[in-house]
């Protein structure tokens, strides 16, 4: 059990934490409908807002006249690039995931927000003004393919800080590549595609503000705005105004998974509102958001190795697409920082990669795969496995380093329980490309796939805990996005309050410090982390308060506990206090009135600042390793219709320890759905010669469904070997993955077809189209 800098974390008894099918607080809302998010936002007197989109993929706006749409009944404001407000009003955005003006005259994408900003009575007015406005566009050549736009010739692009033309250069050398090549008995070399995708879109970004005079706060007026929930400080930087003077009225965001970056319409509201007077509402549509969820890559990797499967030198060339301008660079350039090559015991990794500044879209951080080539050691252990007739699992325990170093060669006991388990569980019997046929006719294929879990130990958090006559209260401003973090947060408070569940309320507060973010289940386990250290010292208070409470009428009877009493004799469960040597005689928490107080009303409280310790996944980026996750997957492929389908996909992985398993269960469903979408459906297609992007809507972009995909069947395995609270550690991010069914379909074919793995795809690699 690895949780050993802070307190509590060896616990070895739970009755919340882990406990399944716990009713969620928060989730709940989620689940009925009955959560608010900035789609839903209304005020009286409201205005609607909307931008000019552009119809082209790269075109600059030379002049509009918008006379016409001014003079229309109900057009209430109308702002083009060139209005003084918008001068300097900065797109600052988290991360650095956008950066620039809020609106110039520059649109490098389609569909991208442009030149002008139309403020009406309702959307239907504010899409009449848009058409009559009069646009003089100037049309450039635009780049829809990164192989393209490395070129010469290629033609520039709107600039970016570092690039040089449209490119931007990051190298990461390790040992001696060539030197790794010489050692080499063979070698595999292979060109990789990870595809671009989107991510889900449950609700749509928008926000709704006004301004308004609030008697408890300074001088000026206050902006509440709704949609946005970690904003604050750059909202009030581009406001000009007080942090205290901002009030995010939304517990839950909405957006898309691990979704950090705002857009345009969710930031401006607050300018439109202060310039009209009244209540803005600018909401995107689906289409709209049909932005990254990871930007695509090619790859050509070359690997040499022994002929016991021992990796002794890799080589990388990588064309990264870095999207139009605001695309963070956390899908391209940052990304061969680490990554699965260092997990292994080869020091000589030579990687390079030109990221291309295109017109494709954007990304706003919004991935679920982490780090994004990961697959490149999950398709090369194969082909090694298939030059040596050897089981690809063999392979990758035979280039696994151990927990330590690239140095190390012990085993990792998480990795080695996870393979056990896994084996057990698919009954696996690897055997050699197209060489198996099931009953039906049809090819039977089956692969494997493992990760180090991740666990975002960089996000502090500011957590107040507080009991007040006989609740457990957790003040949190949001956000929530569908990963659940409250819930398993207040698991983790009842657990060690000895609270009851239904006697823990989180609290809604929008001047609260507490935002249970950081990517999903491995933010989850550290902002639990510094939860766990604040109700520690609850309970020591709670503890000390029982013992100078007295009982009678208005606190004057006598001590609830015999003189003489001290802490350690005390215990709690179930929201009472008890004297462990005789249980009879106790305090429920609704008698507990704070030190040198009377009333049970003043609260008892703790509030703590902190992080979780340094996790291997920051320290060592592959270099060191602690809990582990594997994935099987077994696929039948019809060689005459192409068709693929999964027959099973197996998850055997060590989250260190369940805090919450429905939503941790909920997150594997989700990355797997993912993860088969991206390789079998899902696919942005665009116009060659006009840059438009022609699936742009879920009739074109074929998203699957829960009912469309295979069900994973999961195990769970709790080794407490990470750092986070009590040695727990994220999964969901590092699970999802782009070539796991590609890998299963090359083993049933013997051909490799890059994703999504349509039946036409199959049936040329195939030679039958």
């Amino acid at each position: 059990m690895a949780d050993i800098a802070g307190a509590n974390g060896q616990r070895t008894e739970f009755k919340v934490v882990g406990k399944p099918n716990l009713p969620g607080k928060l989730s709940y809302n989620i689940a009925t409908g009955k959560a608010k998010y900035g789609t839903d936002a209304t005020a009286p007197n409201m205005l609607f807002a909307k931008f000019l989109r552009s119809p082209y993929a790269y075109a600059i706006v030379k002049s509009v006249d918008i006379s016409e749409a001014q003079a229309l009944p109900g057009v209430v404001d109308i702002l083009t690039w060139e209005d003084p407000d918008l001068k300097d009003f900065m797109n600052d955005g988290p991360l650095g995931s956008q950066g620039g003006l809020m609106l110039d005259n520059i649109a490098d994408q389609e569909d991208a927000e442009v030149a002008v900003i139309v403020v009406a009575e309702s959307e239907d007015i504010c899409d009449q003004a848009l058409r009559a406005l009069k646009v003089d566009w100037d049309v450039k050549a635009h780049i829809v393919d990164p192989r393209v736009g490395v070129k010469p010739n290629a033609p520039p692009m709107p600039g970016r800080p570092g690039a040089k033309g449209n490119i931007v250069t990051a190298s990461k050398i390790d040992g001696d590549y060539e030197a790794g090549f010489k050692e080499a008995d063979q070698f595999v070399e292979f060109d990789f595609v990870l595809p671009a995708i989107t991510s889900h879109i449950p609700n749509p970004s928008a926000s709704m503000a006004y301004w308004y005079d609030d008697q408890g706060a300074s001088e000026g007026k206050t902006l509440w705005i709704e949609g946005i929930s970690q904003g604050r400080e750059q909202i009030s930087r581009q406001n000009k105004i007080p942090y205290d003077k901002v009030i995010e009225a939304t517990l839950y965001q909405g957006g898309k998974y691990c979704d950090w970056g705002y857009r345009k319409g969710q930031l401006i509201t607050p300018l439109l509102a202060k310039r009209t007077g009244r209540p803005v509402k600018c909401v995107y549509t689906r289409e709209n958001m049909y932005d990254f969820g990871i930007n695509q890559h090619w790859v050509h990797v070359k690997v040499g190795f022994k002929n016991d499967g021992l990796i002794t030198g890799v080589k990388l060339y990588t064309i990264a697409d870095n999207g139009c301008r605001g695309s963070l660079m956390f899908g391209s350039v940052s990304d061969i920082n680490y990554g699965p090559w260092y997990t292994t015991k080869c020091k000589n990794i030579h990687q390079t990669m030109d990221a291309v500044t295109t017109n494709r879209g954007k990304m706003y951080l919004s991935s679920q795969f982490c780090p994004f080539q990961w697959d490149t050691v999950t398709v090369a252990n194969q082909m090694i496995a298939e030059k040596l007739g050897m089981d690809v699992i063999d392979i990758a325990k035979r280039n696994l380093h151990g927990p330590s170093s690239q140095d190390d060669t012990n085993p990792v006991p998480s990795f080695e329980a996870c393979v056990e388990a896994g084996k057990k569980m698919m009954k696996w019997e690897y055997h050699k490309p197209a060489s198996r046929k099931l009953a039906d006719g049809r090819m039977h294929g089956m692969a494997f796939r493992y990760q180090m879990n991740p666990r975002h130990q960089i996000s502090g958090y500011t957590v107040t805990v507080y009991l007040r006559a006989g609740k457990i209260y957790m003040p949190t401003k949001g956000p929530l996005t569908g990963m659940f973090a409250t819930d398993a947060l207040a698991m983790v408070l009842a657990e060690e309050t000895g609270a009851k569940w239904e006697d823990v309320v989180i609290e809604y507060d929008n001047r609260a410090l507490l935002t249970p973010v950081g990517g999903g289940s491995d933010g989850t386990t550290s902002s639990a982390w510094v939860v766990k250290e604040a109700a520690v010292q609850l309970r020591t208070k709670i503890l000390e308060a029982a013992l100078t409470t007295r009982g009678g009428m208005m606190g004057f009877g006598p001590p609830a506990f015999p003189q003489g009493t001290k802490l350690e004799d005390l215990d709690i469960r179930d929201s009472t206090i008890f004297l462990k040597s005789d249980p009879s005689k106790s305090l429920p928490f609704s008698a507990i009135a704070p030190p040198m107080s009377l009333n049970i009303q003043d609260s008892i409280a703790v509030s703590v600042n902190g992080r979780a310790p340094t996790s291997p996944w920051s320290a060592g980026m592959g270099r060191k390793l602690d809990v582990m996750n594997t994935v099987y997957c077994e696929v039948a492929v019809d060689t005459e219709t192409g068709a693929v389908e999964v027959l099973r996909h197996g998850v055997v992985c060590d989250p260190g320890k369940v805090l919450r398993p429905t939503s941790l269960e909920g997150q594997i469903q989700q990355v797997m759905m993912f993860s088969e979408g991206c390789q079998l459906n899902e696919e942005f297609i665009w116009d060659k010669d006009t840059g438009v992007r022609l699936t742009s809507s879920m009739f074109e972009y074929k998203k699957p469904t829960i009912l469309d995909i295979t069900v994973p069947d999961i195990e769970l395995l709790e080794t407490r070997g990470s750092n986070a609270a009590y040695g727990a550690s994220g999964i969901s991010h590092s699970m999802a993955n782009t070539h796991i069914i590609i890998c299963a379909i090359q083993n049933a074919t013997g051909k490799w077809v890059d994703p999504p793995a349509t039946p036409d795809k199959v049936l040329r690699a195939l030679g039958k189209a």
